[in-house]
């Protein structure tokens, strides 16, 4: 396959810098793994993830689908044609537009199985000035041609002889990215239990956001627990509700913060692996929260997004 020229050009200008691949449980992210995107400066994204492993290869992609996911969230669907491509649930892409200098960074909300499957990538991303996100929102079409590199510690790929946990994924805001792509991975696991496939432990999720209207993935999210009720289930949190809750979705529905003494329901410090995404002070308060509730830190693996 030909790699457009732009391609080959940022791969000679920023294919360097990579951390160790350090293995742990399911996962790897023992160090907190931060990500800001702002329009302050414009290799902020590949500045503070430049000790962070991602891999050298970059991969051209065409955009063949764009959806809004919410008033200020597109989706967006690329076709990534190379056989090489692969990446884990949870991680995230630096993100080559020709013709823009600034280098984005998204997370994957899709799972690996729809790669498998379809040979494509979906990625939701929120409205802002930062260029990247700009040119998202304001040029991009059905066929804009861009270029993406899978990197990030932040993932959950578990083997087939790694014990069986528990996951208790927590989101807030469009930190719902990378933890919707390990519930579908989850699910997609429990789809396919035959021969010698991992096999999850029950699956909770807990996810924030200002109001219903933000609430991303919502209605897939629902169409697993009601597929599943034995192992998944889900609570939606709204923090700046102006409007009555929608009838459908009061049952998982409440109107507060996540709060401490809900995230002990759901945590067995034996089996709990957690995943969680959002903003710094939601990070700080749930870890601490999660820690009095008897999870060891190396069981609770995050990513901060400011």
């Amino acid at each position: 396959m030909s790699v457009p020229c732009f391609v080959r050009t940022v791969a000679r200008s920023f294919a360097s810098g990579s951390g160790l691949f350090r293995p742990a449980i399911c996962c790897v992210c023992k160090d907190t793994v931060t990500r800001k995107m702002s329009s302050r400066r414009q290799t902020d994204h590949l500045e503070r993830t430049a000790s962070v492993h991602r891999e050298m290869e970059l991969f051209s992609a065409r955009v063949s689908d764009i959806m809004n996911e919410s008033d200020t969230v597109k989706r967006l669907r690329l076709e990534v044609p190379h056989p090489d491509f692969s990446f884990r649930a949870g991680q995230w892409v630096d993100f080559f537009i020709p013709g823009v200098d600034t280098v984005g960074g998204f997370s994957i909300c899709s799972c690996p199985g729809l790669l498998q499957r379809e040979g494509v990538i979906e990625l939701a991303v929120k409205y802002t000035r930062h260029p990247p996100a700009h040119w998202i929102h304001t040029k991009c079409s059905v066929d804009s041609q861009v270029a993406v590199r899978v990197g990030g510690n932040f993932y959950f790929d578990p083997q087939p002889s790694d014990p069986v946990v528990d996951l208790l994924l927590i989101a807030g805001g469009v930190g719902i990215n990378p933890v919707y792509s390990i519930l579908l991975h989850t699910a997609d696991l429990l789809r396919h239990t035959h021969g010698h496939r991992y096999t999850p432990g029950h699956t909770h999720l807990c996810y924030s956001a200002k109001n219903t209207k933000e609430l991303l993935f919502k209605n897939t999210i629902i169409d697993i627990c009601h597929e599943r009720p034995d192992q998944f289930s889900c609570d939606f949190h709204v923090t700046q509700q102006s409007s009555d809750i929608e009838q459908e979705l009061q049952p998982y529905t409440i109107n507060e913060r996540i709060s401490e003494k809900e995230l002990q329901r759901y945590v067995d410090p034996e089996r709990t692996l957690c995943y969680l995404c959002g903003p710094p002070p939601m990070i700080e308060k749930v870890s601490s929260d999660l820690k009095r509730a008897g999870l060891s830190e190396d069981r609770i693996l995050f990513e901060k997004w400011w």
